[in-house]
């Protein structure tokens, strides 16, 4: 997610927890939920921007990606951003597009009007002054609102987020876990699992926190939301290199998640650089590359292979590429309240390079 923050997010583990050890990986296996997170295409798109093929020739681009392995996309919806987009009219007239193309859907709610990531939760302005009860209320009418309004149009999503890098609970203040307190969490995430499934049964409920980083936080985090009674599908973790460590942890990781709560895992998001320089005015999000991988066209593909074969080998069935469509395009800027002038943090990220060429040793694998 965009501008997360390491490193400060501190929990209480138990004791039992840190002495825990690792589970031993998985036998490799198949990655069926092959993802791109697109969100800000459908902005970029309106803006007249043109993407090309690795060949050079113009082409929509999610055929590119879908030419390229992709066979999954995920749109975040915010309740009621400025600028409009990645509200759910723009989500519903999007997700017409992403399914007429044979995607796969996945939904990540992010029940909030800007960025939700492990450093910032805020309410949506319209529940800002709602407490626990009325929120979980607010949780299950906007989830069920927004799947059957896809779901109407025929757009059925396949996958949902009940909140975005929850690492310690969404809706601040409310919904955040303080003194290993899981109790506020629980009654959202389960508002959010009940509103789905009563929409439709057969969409996978996704839990998503940024914590690859070590066995202890995931433990930490999904132990306590099991013990509140939380029922989920698919688990769902962050990998970037950057700020979660190595390959084989991230491994090591997947494996332990798999065995612990016996539920599928992916990976929700994961990006590497093909440049450490910028294209716009906004600085870099990430300006390191990862540990034996060159920031250069080669070094983003096979950065991204390897990643997935961490995955692989840990048994997760899915890895997502976070934002590969992000160019650097005039008026397609990170901030919702001023996205006509603010600058993309991510052009250096994204597998398109600044005149929208694809990056053809990027590839998703099976």
């Amino acid at each position: 997610m965009f501008r997360k923050l390491a490193g400060v997010l501190a929990v209480v583990l138990s004791a039992a927890v840190l002495a825990a050890p690792p589970q031993q990986a998985q036998a490799a296996s198949t990655l069926s939920m092959r993802g791109a997170d697109v969100s800000t295409l459908q902005r970029a798109v309106d803006l007249g921007a043109k993407y090309y093929t690795a060949a050079g020739a113009v082409a929509d681009p999610l055929d590119i990606l879908k030419s390229a392995g992709v066979n999954y996309i995920r749109l975040r919806v915010w309740n009621n951003p400025a600028s409009g987009y990645n509200n759910a009219a723009k989500v519903l007239a999007y997700a017409k597009t992403v399914k007429a193309k044979g995607f796969k859907l996945l939904i990540d709610f992010h029940y909030s009007d800007t960025w939700a990531d492990p450093g910032k939760q805020y309410k949506p302005a319209a529940w800002s002054s709602h407490g626990i009860s009325a929120l979980t209320t607010d949780v299950y009418n906007y989830t069920y609102g927004v799947c059957n309004s896809l779901k109407a149009q025929g757009t059925t999503p396949d996958s949902v987020q009940i909140g975005n890098e929850i690492n310690v609970g969404m809706l601040w203040n409310d919904g955040k876990v303080v003194n290993n307190d899981f109790t506020n969490l629980s009654l959202l995430l389960k508002a959010g699992y009940n509103a789905t499934k009563a929409c439709n049964s057969g969409t996978q409920v996704i839990i998503h926190t940024a914590n690859s980083d070590s066995d202890a936080h995931a433990r930490w985090f999904y132990d306590g939301i099991r013990a509140k009674g939380v029922v989920w599908d698919v688990t769902a973790l962050s990998y970037y290199c950057n700020w979660h460590g190595t390959m084989a942890n991230m491994t090591s990781v997947v494996a332990d998640m798999i065995s612990r709560y016996g539920k599928p895992t992916i990976l929700a998001e994961t990006a590497a650089p093909f440049t450490l320089n910028n294209a716009d005015g906004t600085g870099n999000s990430i300006n390191t590359a990862c540990s034996g991988y060159a920031a250069t066209w080669a070094g983003q593909g096979a950065a991204f292979t390897a990643v997935q074969n961490a995955a692989k080998a840990g048994g997760a069935i899915g890895v997502f590429y976070w934002e590969p469509t992000w160019t650097a395009v005039p008026g397609n800027g990170w901030d919702p309240a001023n996205i006509a002038s603010s600058g993309d943090g991510w052009d250096n990220m994204a597998v398109f390079n600044w005149t929208n060429v694809f990056n053809g040793a990027v590839k998703w694998i099976s």
